[in-house]
């Protein structure tokens, strides 16, 4: 009889958590070593799934980089980054396109679909889902096919989300010409966050969230405002790839954005845990 009062007792617990998100958007990054599992990416798209069926809006950006590193190995083009974004060449870009779009953007869909909701796949490039132009490096570098966004088609999310599907999202932007741009997904997720005025912006990762140690565990921050976020990074706490993440919570949370979340995508059912119990996995970024 305990373990049946104990799974109501969790029911009870998110239930004021399911009626504050109902009929509002979630915008969920997916990466990082949750990609790699086949049992943790089927939880995360059941996550996904009951977000839909108790009546939230989930939108998945994916990430892809192993991925895209283990196509250019095989076909022998050696991938170069500059400060963290990957230079890339037409031929490269090409590449980026086949492995997001044409495998793993049709294989979450897949995922999604097999757990029971109905996903539509798309990219950038989709009724100019995802507008941008050339970014180029802090110094000047030129990066090749590397795009910054300068417009999201709020109307076409809008849409698909209200209705029953998810939309899946992979980061790849239009040009004014129709060029193909690959932008990091972290800053995809956090600039369709803000766009949409999202109730949440969550981040996957491969660790708890924000530490004030990157080595300990121990020093886990649960909760953060924006400008504690940016004293860590002038303290160079916060640095490397977990930059794209705060700085996408940073500009969803300027945006209107309620919450952003950066939490451990290599446990089992990371997003129910995050917005679903009082206690949460990660860090909460507020303002």
């Amino acid at each position: 009889m305990d373990k049946y009062i104990e799974k109501a007792n969790i029911l009870i617990e998110a239930l004021p958590y399911i009626r504050r998100l109902s009929g509002k958007t979630v915008v969920i990054k997916y990466g990082g070593a949750a990609m790699l599992s086949e049992d943790l990416s089927r939880k995360i798209m059941q996550d996904i799934t009951l977000l839909k069926y108790v009546g939230v809006n989930p939108i998945v950006v994916h990430g892809g980089g192993n991925d895209i590193n283990s196509m250019l190995k095989r076909l022998d083009i050696k991938p170069r980054f500059h400060n963290g974004l990957r230079i890339t060449d037409a031929e490269t870009m090409d590449v980026v396109q086949m492995v997001l779009m044409g495998k793993i953007n049709k294989d979450i869909v897949s995922q999604i679909n097999v757990a029971g909701a109905k996903a539509i796949g798309l990219c950038g490039k989709d009724a100019s889902l995802i507008e941008a132009e050339k970014l180029y490096g802090a110094d000047g570098c030129d990066l090749g096919r590397v795009g910054r966004i300068t417009g999201i088609n709020t109307k076409l999310l809008n849409t698909i989300a209200a209705d029953e599907y998810i939309p899946v999202i992979a980061p790849i932007g239009a040009g004014k010409d129709g060029e193909s741009y690959n932008i990091n997904a972290d800053t995809v997720a956090g600039d369709i966050a803000a766009a949409l005025g999202a109730e949440k912006l969550m981040f996957l990762t491969d660790i708890d969230g924000i530490r004030r140690d990157e080595n300990d565990p121990g020093s886990l921050i649960y909760e953060i405002t924006v400008s504690e976020i940016n004293a860590l990074i002038g303290q160079g706490v916060i640095s490397g790839g977990m930059l794209p993440k705060v700085e996408g919570c940073i500009k969803a949370i300027k945006s209107g954005v309620k919450r952003a979340h950066i939490l451990n995508g290599t446990i089992p059912h990371p997003i129910l845990l995050e917005i679903f119990t009082d206690t949460g996995i990660g860090t909460m970024v507020r303002e």
